[in-house]
């Protein structure tokens, strides 16, 4: 019932926007799809299920403050959305701090330090290729730096290569 919530979560906070709701959809399907064929243990799959269906959800926001949906105001207001909406989840607090930590930073490629981090940036940019029409230069140029994973690389390469 976790994931459940936290989608409806996800789904309640993001209102009729449907674009948004799209994509944190996709992000996830992948991420979970990931996870469970990387064999990530039970904790883990939690944290990558969360982190995809909350990764973006700071865009709202960042357009109201600061009239952007750049990355590092995604990533700034993301986090303390997502603080608030998982404030009456019952789900572990170390749990909870990495969801953070992942929503904090899924766009600092440089920072990815664990394979829930590896799979929610792989994930998202799974969908982000397709949503913002990226050449195919573009997307050799992602596998060759940002995928890690068998089954992501994969997954890319029967998508768009």
């Amino acid at each position: 019932m976790l994931i459940e919530t936290v989608f409806d979560l996800a789904m309640t906070y993001n209102g009729n926007d449907i674009k948004r709701i799209n994509h944190f959809i996709k992000v996830f399907s992948f991420a979970h799809h990931i996870g469970v064929v990387e064999q990530c243990d039970a904790k883990t799959q939690i944290i990558i299920d969360i982190a995809a269906l909350l990764h973006d959800i700071g865009i709202h926001e960042a357009e109201r403050k600061h009239n952007s949906n750049a990355g590092y105001w995604q990533e700034i207001e993301g986090a303390r959305v997502a603080k608030e909406l998982l404030n009456d989840i019952d789900v572990d607090a170390a749990i909870k701090e990495r969801i953070l930590f992942l929503i904090g930073h899924h766009h600092h490629y440089q920072s990815i330090d664990g394979i829930d981090f590896q799979i929610l940036v792989e994930s998202d940019f799974l969908v982000n290729i397709f949503e913002d029409k990226m050449d195919e230069h573009s997307i050799k140029n992602i596998k060759e730096k940002i995928f890690k994973t068998e089954i992501g690389t994969r997954m890319l390469e029967k998508l768009y290569l």
